[in-house]
């Protein structure tokens, strides 16, 4: 499969067919419009209950959709055939805080302790902005969105503790604040921004050099808004070093079936 394919007006089933088989592997920025895509945290159950309340604690940097219990690969809230342990593009495996591999799937490594949390996305409000007029950066230039690690502290709890991780998209001052109108609708996809302007009152020195994800341009008349981002648990548990851990690679998503207007406010 082409990466750089546009997957955008592809039927959900079969880019879910396609990403199940291995056949997909990118980010899934712009694809399955209109459909909540999530980020995903498996940790053992003896872990599981700090990470519930850390997320009840950050609901901006980690809006809970859902949660299994020890072993489940499904959630019906969410969809009643997606798999957890195939139907994200690409994961990342942890042993102890450190990024050991890569894998497109997780039969080797399921346990029966493991327990999934399924969390908001910002690539679920894109289509509300496109909707709305708003260019979005990285999917015209078809790239993944761009991810900075931040000075923003999370509030710890229990195990975990660490700072946000931001996903940023440009734009003019008056559409700016289009965007943050429209995303604040949006809690379940971290909701409005936490930052815009000046990248470095938040840690970012270098804002052409992402941490995660691509560069994009930022022309001379735009400023860059910055949002919670999914990947911030991945910072967050480098920090705190469970035994294991498994995530979605950063702008590689589990697509739900449940719209993202669902999930909308006001």
């Amino acid at each position: 499969m082409d990466q750089g394919l546009s997957l955008n007006t592809l039927p959900l089933k079969e880019l879910r067919d396609l990403i199940r088989n291995n056949q997909f592997t990118g980010s899934t920025t712009g694809c399955a419009a209109g459909y909540l895509q999530a980020n995903l945290v498996i940790l053992p159950a003896e872990w599981a209950t700090d990470f519930l309340l850390f997320c009840q604690k950050n609901p901006v940097a980690c809006p809970l959709i859902d949660v299994t219990q020890p072993g489940e690969k499904y959630l019906q809230s969410i969809g009643k055939d997606i798999d957890l342990s195939t139907d994200v593009p690409e994961y990342h495996v942890f042993y102890d805080g450190e990024f050991e591999t890569a894998v497109s799937d997780l039969s080797t490594l399921w346990r029966e302790d493991l327990v999934t949390f399924v969390l908001g996305c910002s690539f679920s409000f894109e289509e509300a902005l496109i909707q709305s007029g708003l260019s979005i950066r990285n999917i015209d230039e078809g790239k993944n969105v761009s991810m900075y690690d931040t000075n923003i502290p999370c509030q710890s709890s229990g195990k975990f503790s660490g700072n946000y991780v931001v996903s940023m998209r440009p734009f003019t001052s008056i559409d700016a604040i289009r965007a943050i109108q429209i995303t604040t609708r949006f809690p379940k996809a971290h909701g409005a921004p936490v930052h815009f302007g000046d990248p470095s009152l938040i840690g970012i020195n270098d804002i052409s050099n992402p941490n995660y994800g691509d560069a994009v341009e930022i022309k001379p008349n735009e400023v860059p808004v910055f949002w919670g981002c999914g990947v911030t648990p991945q910072n967050v548990i480098r920090q705190s070093r469970p035994p294991f851990c498994i995530t979605h690679a950063p702008g590689k998503m589990l697509i739900t079936d449940r719209l993202s207007s669902e999930f909308a406010v006001l």
